[in-house]
């Protein structure tokens, strides 16, 4: 007795290829960076700029320049842009993997600061945080599995640069708490969308073409 098609087999898991490199993928650059980034075509290294950014921006944040209201507030922004040219580099040095950690820290740190100084609630504070932080735990997990995300999911969720300079301009204009409200709903919602809708197209345990093809053999 013939079997019964088992039908078509669910497709492999959506993969991206890196283009420069897995280490890279973390970054989360936006668009600024990327544009800087491509005129220099990956010939400056990514971790010395990326540490004197970190460096300047937490000496400026220590002074209280998170709680400026005037274009002081973009000063940090400013000098983490150093990284900015480091974005198209395939970070295969030995110490290239400190990038992405120096870029979450400061971006957190700065986040943070400007929230607090601007007098944000703090749940509002930690919910922008959970936001990023859920979709850099989401981009760890897939490159894991060798999956990387879509390019357009960084420049969507406006990369640590964007979301940085939104924030700083939310505390120049003394309106850090609206803005704060409206990018946490917007991250909160294409994170958790994407990443949804990501892992639903992949195949569950017992699904796939090997598990298909004995089911079909035990079927005779």
């Amino acid at each position: 007795m013939n079997a019964s098609p088992a039908g078509p087999a669910p497709g492999p898991l959506p993969r991206t290829a890196p283009p420069r490199g897995t280490v890279a993928t973390h970054r989360d650059d936006g668009v600024p960076s990327r544009g800087m980034g491509a005129l220099v075509s990956g010939q400056i290294p990514p971790l010395p700029p990326a540490l004197v950014g970190m460096f300047v921006t937490g000496v400026l944040l220590s002074i209280g320049v998170a709680g400026s209201d005037d274009l002081a507030v973009f000063a940090p922004v400013v000098v983490l842009l150093l990284a900015g040219p480091g974005s198209s580099h395939r970070h295969d040095g030995r110490l290239d993997w400190l990038v992405p950690p120096i870029l979450r820290l400061t971006e957190y740190g700065f986040t943070a600061s400007v929230g607090f100084a601007h007098d944000v609630p703090p749940w509002l504070v930690f919910a922008l945080l959970g936001a990023v932080a859920f979709h850099h735990y989401d981009v760890v997990n897939r490159v894991r599995q060798d999956a990387h995300p879509p390019p357009w999911l960084a420049a969507a969720g406006l990369g640590w640069d964007g979301r940085m300079l939104l924030v700083a301009l939310g505390g120049l204009i003394g309106q850090a708490t609206p803005f704060l409200v409206l990018l946490s709903l917007y991250l909160w919602g294409l994170f958790c969308w994407e990443s949804l809708t990501y892992w639903a197209a992949v195949p569950r345990p017992g699904t796939g073409p090997a598990e298909a093809g004995r089911r079909e053999e035990n079927a005779w």
